[in-house]
């Protein structure tokens, strides 16, 4: 009887969270939630998988999204042209420095080939990230980034569970915090 009455009460869980989910009132990223000190990162209501577009190095490497997945990575739109992009560099630097479980990926999307992308990151803080480049602006077409800086969040299996439209301050203690809580690290 008792058994009978465990299963009874299973089914109903289920059927009920189902139903919340099925409503949008309940997410499979609960928990995601930013704090305040990162109002502009809006969680995705229905989590997409990224496309997998590609982009340069420095040295003219083709790399493409794809070869991130299996972690968090936090992808930033910027331009050496854009004073917002250009000011939280420093910031995203940090967040990249101090929560390890999360591979930040900024990407120039100037159309400049004659500024060294490393030298600009190291000159404004930011030495210790990746210069990547998109001249093409496949990224920005891709990502429907109308204006700079952009940053959107990958979860590990490769689903966009966020966006901020505008910069922020990733590297503060409790944008750290978030990211190493939901990294695991």
């Amino acid at each position: 009887m008792t058994k009978k009455i465990i299963i009874s009460l299973a089914v109903i869980i289920a059927v009920a969270l189902g139903v919340l989910y099925g409503k949008g009132l309940l997410s499979v990223h609960q928990g995601l939630e930013p704090p305040a000190s990162l109002s502009a990162l809006a969680l995705e209501k229905s989590p997409k998988t990224a496309p997998n577009v590609q982009f340069t190095d420095a040295k003219g490497s083709r790399y493409a999204l794809d070869a991130f997945r299996g972690r968090y990575v936090l992808l930033n739109l910027w331009a050496t042209w854009c004073g917002p992009c250009v000011n939280e560099l420093p910031s995203l630097a940090r967040l990249s420095r101090f929560a390890p479980g999360v591979r930040v990926v900024a990407i120039d999307t100037a159309d400049l080939a004659t500024v060294d992308a490393a030298g600009f990151l190291k000159e404004h803080n930011a030495g210790n990230l990746a210069a990547y480049r998109d001249s093409e602006k496949v990224m920005m077409k891709t990502f429907g980034a109308f204006a700079l800086p952009m940053t959107v969040l990958i979860d590990p299996q490769g689903k966009i569970v966020a966006k901020a439209a505008g910069p922020a301050d990733w590297g503060s203690p409790d944008a750290v915090a978030y990211f190493k809580r939901i990294t695991g690290t």
